[in-house]
């Protein structure tokens, strides 16, 4: 039996930035995160979810999202609230022994977290992806969602 060949993490990335950027180009930022979920749902096979919270006063409120049904609104305790309290990204490798953790799914086992900047340096949302399988985030993950962030906010 051969063994599954490992993710190159960077040529999948590096590929849907590119769609993302181009098909983008001129979009509101919603518009940007609904091309983004897609575009990402689709090419990471590791990506049981993916979306976008925003964080409102007393809770985050779901916006752009592909794959199952998922809270609407969640208090800001689990790993996105923390994320948007923090302005930092969270790699969390199992989601069960996360203290707070939401569950929008019973299949999401590990998740990932990262901030979405305003020009003013606030966080203007979070971007969430959950993955059925333990252990699927890493900093590559981690870096390029930030790269990601970037884009979606730039002025192009």
């Amino acid at each position: 039996m051969m063994k599954a060949k490992p993710l190159d993490k960077d040529t999948i990335y590096r590929n849907c930035l590119k769609k993302i950027e181009d098909e983008t180009k001129g979009k509101t930022l919603e518009e940007k995160m609904k091309i983004a979920c897609k575009i990402l749902k689709a090419e990471i096979p590791y990506y049981f979810w993916v979306g976008f919270y925003f964080p409102r006063e007393n809770h985050l409120e779901l916006g752009p999202s592909e794959g199952p049904p998922a809270c609407v609104q969640i208090a800001y305790t689990g790993v996105c609230g923390k994320c948007a309290k923090s302005g930092e990204a969270i790699i969390v490798p199992n989601v069960h022994e996360f203290p707070g953790h939401i569950v929008c799914d019973p299949r999401s086992k590990s998740e990932i977290a990262v901030p979405v900047f305003n020009e003013n340096g606030d966080v203007l949302a979070v971007l969430d992806v959950d993955s059925d399988e333990y252990g699927s985030f890493d900093e590559r993950d981690k870096e390029w969602l930030e790269r990601l962030a970037k884009i979606l906010t730039s002025l192009e």
